[in-house]
């Protein structure tokens, strides 16, 4: 019996499952990222610094990566700027995190990346880089309030942390601009991956500074003592994968359907935080879970047509 779907609309299906495998991959490596960051703390290496190199780490294994695949990788003035603005706007809520960890817990901070979908999707609607769409706006504030509920709860319960609590909830602002930056200003021909090693390296230089000041002398420390090491070149690659499939889904699907990896990232954050790392479990974990998927559920379900094709916009 011949398929009544159109190779159009078959296109467009595979294309849907496509994003939805590259979502659901971001965002566990989203967590996985921070879980990591947490066991470094732990480990006693230099917050910052391990930071800074994983970034530079990241940034080689992609550039290489898009070299072995002949991609453009041709630097200008315009992809010297998406590196410098794109890299920041990645390096200040990664450092919050990454400083934050030890205050909060990797849990909180995997929720607090529940957040900037709302925000996103907010600018791409006032940018005309989406249509205003009843099922998206049901499906992100239904995200969005799964995120909350969690968040409530720890910040409940943060005791002498609440200063750490309120900067973690500043991240999202700054992932929602780094989201709309990466899509307006992402420049013509050039390949996600060699996007992706430019933000790794424009990170890297962000930090650099910081890193000086915060923590001189301390970079040795990340490669005498042998847990860290493993752990960093575990970030490394954390980071190496996360991020050529994060751009990967930027261009394919746009800012507001990249920003759910955070709810992916809350969930799966959450739940690693609890079962590997001994964390205590949030209360209401089950109603926010299942806010989460109605929410991701609804507006994939609403994400066809719904927005300008985007990685590719320019300005």
């Amino acid at each position: 019996m011949m398929s009544n779907a159109t190779p159009s609309r078959k296109g467009m299906d595979r294309a849907g499952l496509y994003a939805l495998g590259c979502l659901l991959l971001v965002g566990t490596f989203l967590a996985l990222s921070l879980v990591v960051a947490k066991l470094a703390d732990s480990a006693g290496a230099p917050r910052l610094t391990f930071l800074m190199t994983a970034m530079a780490g990241a940034g080689i294994v992609l550039g290489t990566i898009g070299a072995l695949q002949h991609r453009s990788m041709a630097l200008n003035r315009r992809t010297l700027e998406y590196a410098a603005v794109a890299g920041a706007l990645f390096a200040v809520p990664n450092a919050l995190a990454f400083l934050a960890v030890r205050h909060v817990g990797a849990g909180f901070i995997s929720l607090s990346f529940a957040f900037p979908i709302l925000l996103t999707w907010l600018l791409a609607v006032w940018l005309s880089l989406e249509r205003l769409r009843a099922l998206r706006l049901l499906g992100v504030l239904l995200g969005l309030s799964g995120g909350l509920v969690l968040a409530a709860a720890k910040a409940g319960g943060a005791g002498g942390a609440q200063g750490w609590v309120l900067l973690v909830l500043a991240m999202p602002l700054v992932i929602a601009l780094g989201n709309i930056y990466r899509t307006l200003r992402w420049p013509d021909g050039t390949a996600p991956v060699f996007l992706a090693a430019l933000m790794m390296f424009g990170g890297a230089v962000t930090l650099l500074p910081f890193v000086l000041l915060l923590e001189p002398g301390q970079s040795l420390a990340l490669f005498t003592t042998g847990a860290a090491l493993q752990l960093l070149l575990v970030e490394v690659a954390v980071f190496s994968v996360l991020y050529l499939f994060y751009f990967v889904l930027q261009k394919l699907a746009g800012p507001v359907y990249l920003s759910q990896i955070g709810t992916v990232a809350a969930l799966v954050g959450t739940l690693i935080a609890v079962l590997a790392l001994g964390e205590a479990p949030p209360p209401n974990l089950g109603l926010a879970a299942l806010l989460v998927a109605l929410g991701t559920v609804l507006f994939h379900r609403g994400a066809r047509a719904a927005s300008v094709p985007s990685g590719a916009r320019t300005t």
